[in-house]
């Protein structure tokens, strides 16, 4: 049993950042207040709609610059991974194990590989965040 079996199938709700259901940051912010103890920002003022992908890749894009985040090439568990969703970044996922995420889809949360072609060429960076390192 993995930590993620809590999570899996969470169904998605634009905004969410419960167990009742999330977006891709709900999720992330879901389980590292839960998982991690760490308290993320919600960015619930931030954008009305995760369709609203411009102010998604914002906050992605700002975040990933600030020095909480930590660009890394060997992904641990609970860091975080990006992708483009066409020319923005604004899609987000957790590391479960290696190749493997935790993500939001608008089926709900699901684990998939990462590696595979069709998230693959998509991928921004991983990232960890500075109350992770060790």
């Amino acid at each position: 049993m993995s930590w993620s079996d809590t999570y899996i199938g969470i169904p998605y709700r634009d905004l969410g950042r419960q167990m009742s259901g999330c977006d891709c940051w709900g999720l992330v912010h879901l389980v590292y207040r839960r998982e991690c103890r760490i308290n993320l920002p919600s960015y619930l003022h931030a954008y009305h709609s995760s369709d609203e992908r411009a102010e998604v890749a914002r906050l992605i894009g700002n975040a990933a610059a600030s020095s909480r985040w930590h660009k890394v090439e060997d992904p641990e568990v609970f860091d975080v991974v990006t992708f483009r969703r066409g020319q923005l970044t604004s899609h987000i996922g957790i590391i479960l194990r290696p190749d493997w995420m935790l993500h939001m889809s608008e089926a709900g949360a699901r684990v998939e590989n990462y590696r595979l072609p069709s998230w693959k060429q998509r991928l921004i960076g991983i990232y960890r965040h500075e109350e992770r390192i060790t």
